[in-house]
């Protein structure tokens, strides 16, 4: 299983034990604003910010908090600006990181960022240094149990869907290219589909395997980025074996 669903399997887990809701709340009323400011405040005519929306909801956020974050967005509200900035570099074992961030303090966000990798056993590259290992996709994840894996490859790559992926794990992988996932989506969910995950990402074009030695490294780095107050979205591009996961407890 590679960075992204991997990590996306541990993050969905903590977060059912930590239930740590006042960040996930700070960060998407961070998300919300950007998406209103930079799109519109109509969720119905912007797709991220009905995403952000969404993820509100799901986070079980009060309306009044989704729609003083839209206000503060389109400027029907004073707040504060926040900016948005992608930082690429290195971690244990030579593995890729994005780490997208939004911000109302550039430099400060920089400096926490590059101590958090140094203190890891990673660095801060230069823009671009690890990007062209990515590619943004459309990334939809459903649960094996009580899934036909037959019915659904062709059910979804009917609709769309550019992969169709059954990694070890519980889940089922369905990619998209960018611009089919909210189609792709809403068909599903139309066919009554339970969707696990489902969102635009950045996936590794190839995995970077981690082994026993660096893997509690990694995990603790990409733990304590994603913990960040400023940082929206991690990406990765390791391989952490199951067994050994499985070993370190997480």
């Amino acid at each position: 299983m590679g960075g992204h669903s991997h990590w996306a399997g541990i993050k969905h887990k903590k977060a059912i034990t930590d239930a740590k809701r006042g960040k996930v709340w700070t960060k998407i009323i961070k998300e919300i604003s950007i998406a209103a400011r930079t799109g519109g405040g109509k969720p119905e005519d912007n797709p991220r910010l009905r995403k952000a929306v969404e993820d509100a909801k799901a986070a079980n956020m009060p309306l009044d908090n989704v729609k003083r974050a839209i206000m503060r967005g389109t400027g029907q509200e004073p707040g504060v600006t926040y900016e948005e900035i992608t930082y690429e570099g290195y971690g244990p074992n030579g593995i890729a990181i994005i780490i997208n961030v939004t911000t109302d303090s550039k430099n400060r966000a920089a400096s926490e960022i590059r101590k958090i990798l140094d203190n890891h056993g990673g660095n801060m590259g230069s823009a671009g240094c690890v990007g062209w290992m990515f590619e943004q996709k459309g990334y939809i994840a459903v649960a094996k149990e009580g899934a036909n894996e037959d019915e659904l490859m062709n059910l979804a790559l009917e609709l769309g869907a550019e992969d169709f992926r059954s990694p070890e794990g519980d889940e089922f992988e369905i990619i998209t290219a960018p611009q089919d996932f909210d189609a792709v989506k809403a068909k599903l969910e139309e066919k009554k589909i339970v969707l696990a995950t489902a969102e635009v990402t950045m996936l590794p074009k190839n995995e970077v395997n981690v082994g026993e030695d660096k893997a509690q490294q990694v995990l603790d780095l990409m733990e304590e980025l994603e913990d960040h107050d400023d940082v929206q979205k991690v990406y990765s591009n390791f391989n952490i074996p199951d067994d050994i996961i499985a070993r370190l407890g997480k």
